[in-house]
Order: structure tokens, then C-alpha cells, then sequence
């Protein structure tokens, strides 16, 4: 830690204590929540040493590095009874539930077909951080920095995952994670999806398309989404206009911020209860990450639940360290 930077930035936004050691920090605050930004290969110990303090945890993601790490961090909240929700806030955003709640009852027909993308663009000078562009400090490239989020919300609405293929590259930039990957998806209720994520592209979006048997959904934005950024269409054979009306009838604007996400989190705090991103409710996400990074790099499919605690990418996301798909023959 900085202690300088630390002291500009106590100073510039008025904050009475300042610690450069997180150890110091619980001891003499002891917070009940603590909300984790720092660099991704950091979260797991401070996740852990937070729960124990008696806080509960908010972690930026990518929340951990590994489904080793994952273990860890369900253990401490077993341990301690205390609770960590890793930031996917697109989950909270009220076009989200909204359309959440219609795949829930059935309202759209089945899942079919889902394309994902987050095709953003990063400089080289975004990698000069230090921390970034690493295996051991960012966690992963594109997929597990910038991808993640749209990677969860389309997981979280199209169903329980069963099988992933992917590839990745590491295209223009001088780093060891991937600029680029991509990925096919199969649902355990039979939907198809693709997934691409990448930190070249000039024309930013983030882009989500939704097939149903009844409509087609869409959601196009950058960062964060509101109401208006959601579209609905009806299949051509299809007459009801009342349903679409009904579908397109979202509640009140709640953008896809951090606020919807921690008003659950401090209302789980309020009833003691696990908050829905949590546990559970992230570790197929974390799942998913891995299985992807492993198709990409042995090139072979990866079905759920195949990774056990024996496998190199139960452990890190780039299994043996094998870098060998940076450069394909």
C-alpha cells in the first residue's frame, strides 16, 4: 500500500482515519460490512480475513481466482456466519427482474438461442498498471475482468449451464491473459448460446440477445442499462399485442448500479439471511469461468461439475501455466 497515496486521498475526500494495514483496519473499526476494490489476486485473503473480523463482504469482481479460492471463502462464511456477495449488479437493474420474472413463469416460452457480447476497448496503456495483463495478479484477460459481468446476467436468466467450448487468443496486446475469447454454450434445458468477449474492439457494447419461443429480447448498453435500453419483439406469426404490451411494461427505472445490489445485501444483513450472490449463487459463475478457460486452452469441450479438486484448473484458471494457445498451430 501507498501510504502517500493514501494520505492524498484521506485528505482530498475528507476521511478522518486512514490504515495501510487491513489487519489494523478491522481491529480498530470492526465494520459490519466491508466493500472489497482492491486488485483481483488480492480478494481472496482480504475476503477471508473480513468474515473472520465479523464483517460481512461486498467484493468487486472477479471475486476470486480459483474454485479453490471459492472453497476458501464458503468455509470462512461456515466458520464465521458472516456472508460474501461478489458485485454482479446487472442482476438488480429492474429490466433485469423484470425480464427474470417472465422466464420464471413462463411467460416468453422456453429459452432457444442467446448471443453475449462484450466487445470493449483498452489501450496498451491500460495494461501499464502493473497488476494488469497477469495470471497471478488480474486473475485472467477480457473473459474474467470484462466479460464477467455480461457473461453472469446471461447465465443467471437463460438457465443452469451444462457444457462449454471455447478459444481464446491474446491478439494485440502485450500481455499474458487473452485480448479475445469466445465461446458456445449449452443449457441444461436444452438452449444453445455464444459468448464473445474482447478488449479490441473500437465500437464499444455490450450486447445481449435472448430467443424465445414467443419473443425476441434484447438489451444494448455500455456499462450500466436502463429501461430504455431494453427491446422486445413478438415472432411474425404471432397477433397478441396485449402480451407484448404486458412484457414491455417494466417497473420503475432502477439502473443496473451497485445500489440495487447492496439494498438486498443490507437487507439480508437486517433478516441474517444469504444474500442471492453469494455461495451458491455465484460459484456456477466462477464454475463457468474456469471451464471456459480450460476448453480454451486444451481444446476439448468441458461439461459441469467435471473439474474436480484434483484437475490444475480447480486450482488456477490457466491450469498448468501451459501458455501454448497464445500461438496455435
Amino acid at each position: 500500500v501507498d501510504a502517500d497515496r493514501v494520505d492524498a486521498f484521506c485528505e482530498t475526500h475528507e476521511i478522518p482515519a486512514k490504515y495501510t494495514d487491513v489487519g489494523q483496519m478491522l481491529e480498530k473499526e470492526q465494520p459490519n460490512l466491508v466493500h472489497i476494490c482492491t486488485p483481483p489476486g488480492t480478494h481472496c485473503d482480504l475476503i477471508v480475513a473480513a468474515l473472520e473480523a465479523g464483517a460481512w463482504v461486498y467484493c468487486e469482481k472477479p471475486l476470486c481466482a480459483s474454485l479453490a479460492e471459492m472453497d476458501r471463502i464458503e468455509e470462512a462464511e461456515l466458520r464465521t456466519g458472516n456472508y460474501c456477495s461478489s458485485v454482479f449488479q446487472w442482476r438488480f437493474g429492474s429490466g433485469g427482474q423484470h425480464l427474470k420474472s417472465l422466464i420464471d413463469t413462463g411467460a416468453l416460452g422456453n429459452p432457444l438461442v442467446g448471443n453475449c457480447l462484450t466487445v470493449w476497448y483498452r489501450t496498451p496503456a491500460y495494461y501499464a498498471v502493473p497488476w494488469r495483463g497477469k495470471w497471478a495478479t488480474e486473475l485472467g484477460g477480457c473473459t474474467m475482468g470484462h466479460g464477467i459481468h455480461a457473461m453472469d446476467f446471461f447465465l443467471w436468466l437463460f438457465g443452469e449451464w451444462r457444457e462449454v467450448r471455447a478459444m481464446m487468443g491474446t491478439l494485440e496486446r502485450d500481455i499474458e491473459v487473452e485480448d479475445v475469447s469466445m465461446a458456445m454454450v449449452r443449457f441444461a434445458n436444452g438452449a444453445m448460446g455464444n459468448i464473445t468477449n474482447s478488449v479490441l474492439s473500437p465500437r464499444e457494447e455490450s450486447y445481449l440477445r435472448m430467443d424465445f419461443q414467443k419473443a425476441t429480447v434484447e438489451l444494448t448498453h455500455l456499462y450500466s442499462y436502463n429501461n430504455d435500453d431494453w427491446r422486445y419483439s413478438i415472432h411474425p406469426g404471432m397477433t397478441h399485442s396485449d402480451e407484448l404490451a404486458q412484457w414491455q411494461d417494466l417497473p420503475a427505472n432502477l439502473a443496473s448500479s451497485h445500489i440495487g445490489q447492496l439494498a438486498e445485501i443490507l437487507d439480508c444483513m437486517g433478516r441474517n439471511e444469504r444474500p442471492s450472490v453469494s455461495g451458491a449463487g455465484v460459484r456456477g459463475t466462477i464454475e463457468f469461468l474456469a471451464s471456459l478457460y480450460k476448453s480454451a486452452i486444451t481444446g476439448q469441450p468441458v461439461l459441469r461439475g467435471s473439474i474436480a479438486k484434483d484437475d490444475p484448473f480447480y486450482h488456477h484458471m490457466n491450469g498448468t501455466g501451459d501458455q501454448s494457445w497464445q500461438n496455435p498451430t
